[in-house]
């Protein structure tokens, strides 16, 4: 699998071949067809493990203790680095932005993001740190389409090179309007010198 998800990764979903999986995982055509019934299944597992990396990333960011805002927008740096360095997250996205050539159903994106950041909004207006003007139900899918959409952006530009830079000017610009008292300098100055010890 770790095969497939590099050679789809870099080549798409129609570009590669069970042969091709063959020949850079090393194993035989008949060993990878012994586990998958053909390469849409295939492409399938890697889209479910692109899925599945997720609970316990959100979950470890949950169980850090501070703010709810600082803990969002410490998820969103983890996600990030997850976007540009894990095959499987990488291959992952690229295979469900192809689902319409592949002849599998393949599970559905963003709900569980935007259940997650409606939640931590929730959380920093019990803690009286969400700007009065926010609404948690509004706000969380607008920042999830914001954020993906940027994912999309800096991919396309640079392979997510600068993705992090591009989070922290993300972060200026939404911060203002989501911190009951605007501090977001300092928000993002807490979150960068933890980044080396951050969960990934």
């Amino acid at each position: 699998m770790q095969a497939a998800a590099h050679l789809f990764f870099e080549q798409g979903y129609a570009a590669t071949s069970i042969a091709d999986i063959s020949e850079l995982s090393a194993r035989t055509s008949g060993a990878i067809y012994f586990h998958y019934a053909g390469k849409e299944q295939l492409a399938r597992a890697v889209v479910e493990a692109h899925f599945a990396a997720w609970p316990a990333l959100i979950a470890r960011h949950e169980n850090v203790g501070a703010p709810a805002l600082e803990r969002l927008v410490r998820l969103s740096y983890a996600v990030a680095r997850a976007f540009r360095d894990d095959v499987f997250v990488r291959a992952g996205a690229r295979l469900w932005a192809e689902r319409r050539s592949i002849n599998v159903e393949m599970p559905p994106p963003f709900l569980d993001w935007i259940a997650t950041v409606e939640h931590l909004l929730d959380e920093a207006r019990a803690e009286g740190t969400l700007a009065a003007g926010a609404e948690p139900v509004r706000d969380a899918t607008t920042l999830v389409s914001a954020f993906f959409g940027l994912h999309t952006l800096s991919d396309a530009l640079d392979e997510r090179r600068l993705i992090e830079d591009r989070l922290t000017a993300f972060w200026q610009l939404m911060l203002p309007a989501l911190q009951g008292v605007p501090a977001p300098a300092a928000l993002l100055d807490r979150v960068r010198e933890d980044t080396a010890s951050l969960p990934r």
